[in-house]
């Protein structure tokens, strides 16, 4: 079991917690970001926070984990692998969310979504209407970094590793801009 301490130290021994000028996927700006490939990069930190997140379903029948293509996989494969399921991911194909590569959902599959980060639930949502629109049910959302401050409603069982309420500015009314301090778009979508 890790406290929350230790989960944050382990965010900031590997640089997974950023600070400067950044376009988020939502296209709101920040002072901060989570760039989690960097904790992710390490598999003995995957596996720690992964099977932290796992532990947060105990009780929870799983039949298969999803994540979302980029930040989901590596989660949603250790969350998988610590819960001792299926693990399969979604991509976009034509800008919508999709199973590709022979993925499928039974009807009545119990699922859990995994993300990295979530600040409005974008992703996460359109993973979960995929595996409604197969008929699977999802059980509940694993992430490792909340940023909506617990506001992205889900409509599940939603458990983060790190919750927290960073402060984001629309493009046309952000402080950063107004310094001269450029903007970095260092997320997967560009």
């Amino acid at each position: 079991m890790l406290n929350q301490q230790e989960i944050i130290d382990i965010f900031q021994q590997t640089n997974a917690m950023l600070e400067g000028h950044f376009r988020l996927t939502s296209g709101m700006h920040s002072n901060q970001y989570f760039q989690c490939a960097q904790v992710l990069q390490y598999p003995n930190h995957c596996e720690k926070l992964c099977r932290e997140l796992a532990r947060r379903f105990d009780g929870v029948q799983i039949d298969t984990v999803i994540g979302p293509a980029m930040g989901g996989i590596l989660v949603s494969y250790e969350l998988a692998r610590a819960l001792g399921v299926r693990n399969i991911f979604a991509e976009r194909e034509n800008g919508k969310m999709t199973l590709r590569r022979g993925f499928s959902i039974k009807p009545g599959e119990k699922v859990l979504v995994a993300e990295d980060v979530i600040t409005t639930g974008g992703s996460v949502r359109e993973v979960m209407d995929v595996v409604r629109s197969l008929g699977g049910e999802v059980v509940g959302v694993a992430v490792l970094v909340n940023r909506s401050g617990g506001k992205a409603h889900l409509g599940v069982q939603t458990e983060a590793l790190i919750t927290t309420s960073v402060v984001t500015y629309q493009p046309d009314n952000c402080p950063l801009c107004k310094q001269g301090i450029p903007v970095v778009k260092p997320g997967s979508r560009k």
